[in-house]
């Protein structure tokens, strides 16, 4: 059963790893005129589908991001580390059950797509309804927080090289240690930049009232708009090394249940 879970929790980061992929592929090429177009979660999934055998396809994504989700799970109430009685580990573990609870809802997205139904809700139709509540700005100013923490915290493990800890290094061949160094360093820096610029255009809504762009696509544009496709398409590949990453750490993550 433990070899089982073990599996299941490697095959869930492997999943991870390629939805960063297709976003991070599909929003290169849209930038550097390749075909593709700035892409999301909703879009890789919805790429995904359009493809032969997508159904398929999804179905296995869709268990993989369950089995992520599971992994986080058993990290946030079992993982090494300080315990939720410190700020600490407080604020690690529930940051975990927060990932547990997003790449479940994906992977049920994904799952609902193979039974015929929709992609879900629009991002920007979902942030329309948040400001048509009365608490709304506040909602997304603690959201926006939070994503200016998690873009910091990115940087720091891009460059401190703390991911490193996230892989049995010692089982690496000496090439692929530099692969997981630079993929790590690259793919860090990427997802601290496009959360970043998420909070800072959920404050921009929160505080002006104006607008309703949110998610990866949002961050895309404004960066497409601000400093041009060749930077957007620089991060986009940034997203694929995360991947690469991702996929390094499915085979030789520390894994322990």
């Amino acid at each position: 059963m433990k070899n089982k879970k073990e599996k299941l929790a490697r095959f869930g980061i492997a999943a991870k790893g390629a939805v960063y992929a297709l976003i991070g592929l599909l929003t290169a090429m849209a930038a550097f005129n390749l075909g593709g177009t700035m892409s999301g979660n909703k879009n890789a999934l919805q790429f995904l589908a359009s493809q032969p055998f997508g159904m398929v396809l999804l179905a296995i994504l869709g268990t993989g991001l369950f089995g992520y989700s599971f992994y986080r799970v058993v990290e946030a109430f079992k993982g090494d580390g300080k315990s939720w009685k410190t700020v600490k580990g407080f604020v690690k573990r529930a940051g975990f059950v927060v990932s547990a609870i997003f790449y479940g809802a994906l992977g049920f997205t994904a799952l609902k797509m193979v039974a015929g139904g929709s992609s879900g809700s629009d991002g920007d139709s979902l942030m329309q309804t948040i400001m048509g509540k009365p608490y709304g700005p506040y909602l997304l100013v603690f959201i926006a927080l939070c994503l200016a923490g998690k873009s910091g915290y990115q940087f720091y493990k891009a460059f401190s090289g703390k991911y490193r800890h996230d892989v049995e290094e010692a089982r690496l061949s000496p090439r692929v240690q530099k692969i997981l160094l630079r993929a790590g360093a690259m793919g860090f820096t990427a997802r601290g930049i496009v959360s970043g610029i998420v909070a800072f255009l959920l404050f921009r809504v929160a505080l002006t009232q104006q607008g309703t762009a949110s998610g990866k696509v949002a961050a895309f544009e404004f960066l497409q708009n601000s400093l041009g496709a060749s930077i957007m398409g620089l991060v986009a590949l940034g997203l694929v090394a995360y991947a690469v990453f991702m996929f390094i750490q499915a085979r030789y993550a520390k894994v322990k249940f």
